[in-house]
């Protein structure tokens, strides 16, 4: 499952429904259905902290973790590599809200110029999302790290120079209240 799934709003129960596959061959319908089902999730329990829950399938399982934030913004992050001198490995994973569990927004290699699939993440207000690059051959990347405080609307830019690319980063903000 690639990127962060979300949901804008929950004032009572939501929701979530699975269909994850095993991609087999070039057709869909050669792809072995790993889980197919959903969960019902309530407003009471932990909220602004992360938690795991393992589903189980006809062939393995698989671990989702999620949050609950108050009051929290959508941050919408665009990343667009340009400038790309020689491939490389870009490993960008992204830390919010105060919370340990890094979510993953992209892995693999860059051949040419391109942009990123679109991600989005909740954010607390009046804390930092923290997008950490990590640019090279996998034994050697070096990191980069750019912060941005969330607010109610409009976006922040940041460009990142480094040896193999220019990577610049965009994050549009909206209020999740």
């Amino acid at each position: 499952m690639a990127g962060p799934k979300r949901g804008i709003d929950m004032m009572d129960y939501a929701l979530i429904e699975y269909d994850m596959r095993i991609k087999i061959g070039e057709q869909e319908k050669y792809d072995v259905q790993l889980i197919d089902g959903a969960s019902l999730i309530g407003p009471a329990g932990l909220w602004n902290d992360s938690y795991t829950f393992r589903i189980p399938g006809d062939y393995g399982a698989v671990d989702i973790t999620l949050s609950r934030l108050r009051w929290a913004a959508e941050a919408t992050v665009e990343v667009v590599i340009s400038e790309v001198q020689t491939s490389f490995d870009l490993l960008l994973g992204c830390i919010t809200s105060g919370l340990d569990k890094e979510i993953r927004l992209f892995d693999g290699t860059i051949t040419e110029p391109r942009g990123l699939k679109r991600s989005v993440v909740a954010v607390r207000m009046r804390s930092l999302i923290e997008l950490n690059f990590k640019v090279g051959a996998l034994s050697s990347s070096l990191d980069h790290c750019c912060s941005f405080k969330p607010k109610y609307h409009g976006h922040d830019t940041r460009e990142l120079k480094t040896t193999f690319a220019l990577i610049s980063v965009k994050v549009t903000w909206s209020n999740l209240f």
